[in-house]
């Protein structure tokens, strides 16, 4: 298994620097083809005027966002082009509220996506909602990459979470070209549960599982001595200098599929590496 099919997804010139720099590095690395879907936001809200209200207004909201399309379009061009990457680049205006339905259709056909931090001072409203729609609604796994961050093209050291949940296991299935090519994967443990199936080997039958495929594997067992598991595993990738973390993607929600639980937001705002997330 590779990566054949990247795509990043972005709304500002000014947020697109670091995951642009990723997708070009990783479509180097893995020969593969690097799509950008560039995305003007219309932010009015429904209802947000009233009956009748001059349609130069509303004109002008569309022909802003389309100019942020064809500015971040351009940044996306020259990017790509520069670094040598196949590459294709789309534009168009989507309004806020309907824009996880164009991300996730584009997620859908995806290897891998890559994404900006989608915290921070500098952030887009748009920027959650997009993370949300390719784990949730696209299917897709999701490499989120931080501002500072230098592109990634193969880590050394892989830190992965294990919790014995379907979506940590389906995050390790699509993790597996980076695990595989890595030096060393340490599968991370946290307060193993005493009376579970894996209460006599925590974390040992994956690591048997990652070792029929090459992957060289070390099992930490660690304390929940933090109050988040996010910092623990933060903490952790950054004692052993960790390259990357691999971790399910956990949501909630009543009103749509899933929005982005607790653990998966304060990992995404705190972490210093590249996060490797699936649903």
């Amino acid at each position: 298994m590779s990566y054949k099919s990247l795509l990043t997804v972005l709304t500002a010139a000014d947020t697109a620097a670091a995951p642009l720099a990723q997708i070009a590095a990783l479509a180097e690395e893995f020969g593969a083809h690097a799509d950008a879907l560039c995305l003007g936001v219309d932010r009015t809200q429904t209802g947000y005027y009233y009956a009748g209200a001059n349609a130069m207004v509303l004109q002008e909201t569309l022909a802003r966002a389309q100019e942020e399309a064809e500015e971040v379009q351009a940044r996306a061009d020259a990017a790509l082009k520069q670094a040598g990457a196949a590459y294709g680049t789309d534009s168009g205006v989507a309004q806020i509220a309907d824009i996880g339905r164009h991300v996730a259709r584009a997620a859908r056909f995806s290897d891998l996506v890559v994404l900006g931090q989608p915290y921070g001072p500098d952030k887009r409203a748009e920027a959650e909602p997009i993370v949300e729609a390719a784990l949730f609604e696209g299917r897709a796994p999701v490499l989120v990459v931080p501002d500072k961050a230098a592109p990634l093209k193969q880590p050394k050291t892989v830190l992965v979470a294990w919790n014995e949940s379907i979506e940590a296991m389906t995050a390790i299935r699509r993790a597996m070209p980076f695990l595989k090519a890595a030096d060393l994967v340490r599968i991370a443990v946290i307060d193993p549960p005493q009376h579970g199936p894996e209460r006599s080997d925590p974390g040992g039958m994956l690591a048997q599982m990652l070792a029929r495929h090459g992957v060289n594997c070390e099992i930490d067992v660690l304390s929940k001595t933090l109050t988040r598991v996010s910092d623990v595993l933060n903490r952790h990738a950054a004692d052993t200098a960790a390259d990357m973390i691999v971790m399910g993607a956990y949501g909630h929600s009543r009103f749509r599929e899933a929005i982005l639980g607790g653990a998966t937001r304060n990992m995404l705002e705190q972490a210093a590496v590249p996060v490797l997330m699936a649903h």
